[in-house]
């Protein structure tokens, strides 16, 4: 592996003509496929824009097709690279140190001393700094409740920190948005005047802007993101980051992304003018944290890839209505980036550049071997990986019940790594260290790693797991009570519990007649409980469905309203158990096995007690 990612041969695409044949097709295909209303590709060799167009309309309505040069896409985290950018020529200009406790360039909070280590930019920029991630109800906002600043944003929701800083890699938008901040801090100017002036203006970037809602001047070119809804492109509102805006604020068109691109490549220099010494920028781009140098990791705040074997840099960025990438090839000083609207349009982008280097630079590789023994010690690997970019403190941490990706042994000696319906084999080729068994098999339309790596402790039990392509979010192993399986299991349990009391009550009310005082109360009880829980389910399962992303922009009243409900069926399990003592020291009902029935309700009770506690469910665990 190390000759082929050392290989940087610069390849020129002398035939721009059929780069340009082959990307029309590609793309097309891609967007009509997966639904994607709009969108633009470039593509820059050596200084020249080999490859730029747009797809579809910026405006349906209005007719207005996707320009390069005018139309503003909203590349989303993608406007990291620029805050990285200014945190370096603060470096740079002697205001900012990487090793130093961030806490020194912050005056009116401080971040939380959890751990004895301080959080410093080198943390913040290798996504390493230990915050569990969050946004729920305030990451995305609407033009009206716009009003934090980014200081006060900082300050009110600051995440919980819950791992050491650089122990282990989890994508930060408040870690970014913090950097942010502190440019402002320390340059006195605020952040989005800063980079204006520093950057996009340096670069000659005239389509660019971090202000949102957009400047009036820029309001006819915003390429409006279109879902699909019944059968047809619905235009949806301009997202504004708000106070988040460091992390992914940014609107621009693909041709001034690539002057950035270019400026990137030519090391920090575009048109005689610089943005960063040649030094810095090699400093900035050159890999700065990896949990396993065997495989790609982080530069300062670029995260790297491999295509055959070519190593990249760069960044990809989502908001719920775009999708967008930027690929830096700097052996070959090549450069390209992609947007697209839409659901689809994450599916889109994701496809062009292994697409690209599939098609430009191909690396043919034979299958691994399998080697002799593994089968005796595959069964260690096996379990399900959650990503520690998730929530732990709040009722975010829910989000993580969905399924993780699950590894697990097959009969001649692989592995099998499955995620969102997806499944790829992986064949040991080193210690730990596992290569797909067939390039052509995508594990999911965004995801198909080439290598995977599993970390173990000091006893030798696997901890955790990194895959290729996503450095920035590594994963832990789950243990069983926190898994997907075991806690789908035990909910499915309890509501079936649950529905019985119900259904049995259904067609025993006369029953109900002939039991005594305490025999009621405890039927009653049996009542409570189940109606409480399933009410909660269902007025869960409603308001999710009903306002899904719309959930990071605000909380309605209804969510809110619902989070009583879990309080009721705590004290209500609580009850239920007191009054099962009752029903076996006094032999209530008749007969044994109607106070075993009453048990398992008891049991279903208790389960979901733990289940509201284990998952922040229970009381009114939100920041917004």
């Amino acid at each position: 592996m190390g000759d082929a990612l050392a290989r940087q041969d610069a390849i020129t695409l002398e035939d721009s003509a059929s780069v340009a044949a082959w990307i029309d097709g590609h793309v097309e295909w891609q967007a009509h496929s997966n639904m994607s209303a709009s969108g633009v590709v470039a593509v820059l060799q050596d200084g020249e824009l080999i490859y730029s167009r747009g797809f579809g309309f910026q405006d349906r309505e209005e007719g207005i097709p996707v320009d390069p040069d005018s139309t503003l896409f909203r590349p989303g985290s993608i406007s990291k690279l620029f805050t990285w950018v200014a945190v370096m020529q603060q470096v740079e200009a002697g205001n900012l140190d990487l090793d130093t406790d961030v806490n020194e360039y912050l005056s009116n909070f401080q971040i939380e001393d959890t751990y004895d280590e301080p959080i410093t930019l080198r943390h913040i920029m290798t996504h390493t700094p230990g915050f569990e991630d969050g946004g729920l109800g305030y990451l995305v906002v609407v033009e009206e409740s716009y009003t934090d600043t980014l200081e006060e944003s900082m300050r009110r929701f600051q995440p919980a920190r819950v791992n050491p800083p650089g122990a282990h890699t989890a994508y930060s938008n408040y870690a970014t948005a913090l950097a942010g901040l502190i440019v402002q801090n320390v340059s006195g100017q605020p952040f989005n005047d800063y980079v204006q002036e520093n950057i996009f203006d340096v670069l000659g970037m005239e389509n660019s802007t971090f202000e949102e809602p957009l400047p009036e001047h820029y309001a006819r070119q915003e390429a409006i993101g279109y879902q699909v809804e019944r059968g047809e492109f619905a235009g949806k509102d301009f997202e504004i980051v708000g106070a988040f805006g460091p992390a992914g604020g940014l609107s621009s068109t693909s041709t001034d992304i690539m002057r950035f691109a270019q400026a990137i490549i030519n090391g920090g220099e575009l048109d005689g003018r610089r943005i960063l010494s040649e030094a810095t920028t090699e400093q900035m781009l050159s890999r700065a944290f990896s949990h396993d140098e065997r495989m790609m990791g982080l530069a300062l705040g670029f995260y790297e890839t491999d295509q055959n074997g070519i190593r990249i840099v760069g960044h990809g960025g989502d908001l719920f209505h775009a999708h967008s990438d930027l690929a830096i090839d700097l052996g070959n000083r090549i450069a390209i980036f992609s947007s697209f609207t839409g659901n689809g349009g994450s599916a889109v982008r994701a496809s062009i550049v292994p697409a690209f280097y599939d098609k430009f630079f191909p690396r043919i590789e034979a299958p691994p071997a399998i080697p002799d023994g593994f089968a005796e010690r595959a069964e260690k690997y096996a379990g399900m990986y959650h990503f520690w970019r998730q929530n732990f403190s709040t009722i975010e941490r829910v989000r993580s019940l969905s399924p993780g990706m699950t590894v697990a042994p097959t009969d001649d000696g692989a592995l099998t790594l499955a995620s969102g319906g997806g499944a790829k084999q992986y064949v040991e080729i080193e210690k730990n260290l596992f290569r797909e068994r067939d390039s052509t098999v995508m594990l999911t339309p965004r995801l198909s790693p080439r290598l995977i790596a599993f970390q173990e402790d000091q006893s030798g039990d696997i901890q955790g797991m990194v895959i290729d392509g996503l450095p920035f979010m590594s994963l832990y192993k789950s243990p069983g009570y926190a898994n997907t399986t075991f806690n789908v299991a035990l909910l499915l349990f309890s509501l079936i519990v649950f529905a019985g009391v119900l259904l049995r009550l259904g067609y025993r009310w006369s029953d109900m007649r002939e039991l005594n005082p305490r025999e009621r109360a405890a039927v009653n009880a049996s009542i409570l409980v189940a109606v409480a829980n399933l009410l909660f389910v269902g007025v869960a399962i409603s308001v999710v469905a009903t306002y899904q992303m719309e959930l990071f922009i605000g909380l309605p009243f209804v969510f809110k309203a619902m989070l009583v409900l879990p309080i009721v069926a705590f004290a209500a399990g609580i009850y239920h158990a007191y009054r099962l003592i009752g029903v076996w020291k006094d032999g209530l009902f008749n007969g044994v096995w109607s106070r075993v029935r009453f048990s398992f309700v008891t049991l279903a009770a208790l389960a979901m007690c733990w289940f509201y506690y284990f998952w922040n469910i229970l009381g009114f665990q939100y920041l917004a």
